[in-house]
């Protein structure tokens, strides 16, 4: 079985301001990284549906995001989440990859697929497009997997520095989905605290102090993490992989190396062979020192190739 990528052009259209650190140039250096993996599936992200994204927004919201969208220049939605031409479809490939990387996971085509496409998505909520995200991408890849596919559990994990506040919001009262968010705290957006357990004590946040290394992440995974998702027994793992949490990354504190990422990969590999038959589907968040990030996601794929059932 081969592990599948997830990409499109259209993705490059959605053009942030100069000196945005969720930029173009994010996927561009990602490609080139991967370019000499000859052992990959490469896939077109498809376009999602109105459908799909109403899983986890309502109406609208995807009115609101769809009539925001500039026709020309750039738009600010807050602080920190622009639009330009293009966005809108950028955004719907994103979520549309997501849709069809379950599809094919859990459909036996491949292995394991990695979803490499922007914008990100783990802060959006319902209404609030808000820390680069327009549409919750990994939320609705796990209710697309529970609604469409019938499974009953299925496990988030959310490995990105800065909290997956989104992606919280989205599943808080979904009993069949198993949340986890390990994040630099104190750091935007400033949620993510250990007593925020979900409507049915679904969600599990574990925050890092700024300055820390994989060492305290491996001892946190491995004491916490790894043995409640063993309980939990998933029948899927999907995985929001950001990179941010890189000791060259501009935007936080924490100091991993690629070899943290890699080790992470691993096991969250071995949990999905022990309960899923390898089956992940791994997407694109943060990480945003772009040599940083293109040879952490080259080493991610390759695990996750290795892994491929």
């Amino acid at each position: 079985m081969a592990t599948a990528v997830y990409f499109h052009e259209d993705c490059l259209k959605h053009v942030t301001p100069a000196g945005h650190p969720e930029q173009v140039a994010r996927l561009e250096y990602i490609a080139r990284a991967l370019e000499g993996v000859s052992a990959l599936d490469r896939r077109e992200a498809p376009g999602c549906s109105d459908a799909d994204i109403l899983l986890c927004h309502p109406q609208s919201h995807l009115d609101a995001i769809t009539a925001a969208e500039p026709a020309s220049g750039s738009i600010a939605l807050d602080g920190d989440t622009h639009m330009s031409p293009g966005s809108v479809m950028a955004a719907r490939r994103a979520v549309g990859a997501n849709v069809a990387a379950v599809d094919a996971v859990l459909g036996g085509e491949v292995g394991n697929a990695f979803v490499a496409t922007r914008p990100p998505g783990h802060h959006a909520e319902q209404k609030t497009p808000m820390g680069f995200c327009l549409f919750g991408n990994v939320a609705i890849a796990a209710k697309h997997a529970m609604e469409r596919h019938g499974l009953s559990r299925v496990t988030i994990v959310d490995f990105d520095v800065h909290h997956g506040n989104g992606t919280q919001a989205l599943l808080w009262d979904e009993p069949r989905a198993q949340f986890f968010s390990s994040h630099q705290s104190p750091l935007w957006p400033g949620s993510g605290h250990p007593n925020e357990t979900g409507g049915h004590n679904n969600i599990w946040n574990h925050p890092l102090a700024p300055h820390s290394t994989g060492v305290e992440m491996r001892k946190l995974y491995e004491r916490e993490i790894f043995p409640a998702i063993d309980r939990f027994q998933p029948e899927l793992i999907l995985i929001s992989a950001g990179f941010d949490a890189h000791a060259d990354d501009p935007l936080a504190q924490l100091n991993w190396q690629v070899e943290d990422f890699v080790w992470l990969t691993q096991e969250l590999c071995k949990l999905a062979n022990r309960h899923c038959q390898g089956r992940v589907v791994s997407t694109l968040e943060g990480g945003y020192d772009l040599r940083a990030l293109a040879a952490s996601v080259a080493a991610h794929v390759e695990v996750l190739m290795e892994n491929a059932q």
